[in-house]
């Protein structure tokens, strides 16, 4: 990523693979001319975040690589989660579409219900890219019919939430996808698993690496603004898959890694 900033700027990344090892990762920084100093942390979902401080003036560079992913531990579950993971966020006004969520799914309950809503999503919306801003939210892709990965992951992880099945917004690495860039989809909670969907279909859900972990983009933002001012001038984000891209299966049960 390229950018401009201001004197003083402050900046979060959420970048970086969040469990998965890798056999070689680095991240750097560079502003005025020589390599800026980051120091590493966790946020409440277990992150790993990547703060940078005090940047000076002019152009900003930053670099990640990681090479060699290997699978991650399956994140366990707590009985928190089906609770927290039913509320209404920033993006998802879980409350304003719990009519729309039962008329979908009716009867059904568990895997089937989650699987009618994502095809519902994925049959109803149309993939726009530049349709909508970082304001848009569930209510409003849900009226305008359209958008790109985080408004379909936005009215997946609200109609699931509005139907009773907790569900979060997961950020990841998404060898497949094209064009490439970081992509959103959602973790549905059945039984005692997270199961990963996407409405879009863009990429194998099987190969995807997870970043970040949240309630919705609000906590998954691969940067945000703490102090100063970004002008992002520039982003290009690469991930390829070894030996071969799997093959996705839209029936099968895949837990993100």
């Amino acid at each position: 990523m390229t950018a401009e900033v201001v004197q003083g700027t402050d900046i979060a990344l959420l970048v970086a693979p969040s469990a998965a090892p890798a056999s070689r990762e680095s991240l750097t920084v560079r502003a005025g001319g020589a390599e800026h100093p980051v120091t590493e942390a966790r946020d409440r979902y277990g992150n790993r975040m990547h703060l940078v401080s005090g940047l000076p003036a002019g152009t900003v560079e930053i670099v990640h690589t990681a090479d060699g992913i290997a699978a991650a531990p399956v994140p366990p579950t707590s009985e928190a989660d089906a609770v927290l993971h039913l509320r209404p966020s920033r993006y998802c006004e879980v409350d304003e579409l719990t009519s729309v969520a039962r008329e979908l799914v009716g009867e059904r309950g568990g895997i089937d219900a989650g699987r009618t809503i994502v095809r519902w999503v994925h049959e109803h919306l149309e993939y726009v890219p530049g349709s909508s801003t970082v304001t848009d939210s569930a209510r409003s892709t849900y009226d305008a019919r359209r958008g790109v990965c985080r408004d379909y992951a936005h009215l997946t992880a609200t109609l699931l939430r509005a139907a009773g099945i907790p569900a979060r917004c997961a950020s990841v690495y998404a060898p497949g996808l094209d064009p490439m860039d970081f992509h959103l989809v959602v973790e549905a909670l059945v039984g005692e698993e997270w199961l990963v969907v996407d409405a879009t279909g863009l990429a194998p859900r099987s190969a995807m690496v997870r970043i970040a972990t949240g309630q919705d983009a609000a906590d998954t933002a691969f940067m945000t603004t703490l102090a100063g001012d970004v002008q992002l001038t520039g982003i290009q984000v690469t991930a390829v898959v070894d030996p071969a891209l799997p093959r996705e299966d839209p029936s099968a049960s895949v837990q993100l890694r």
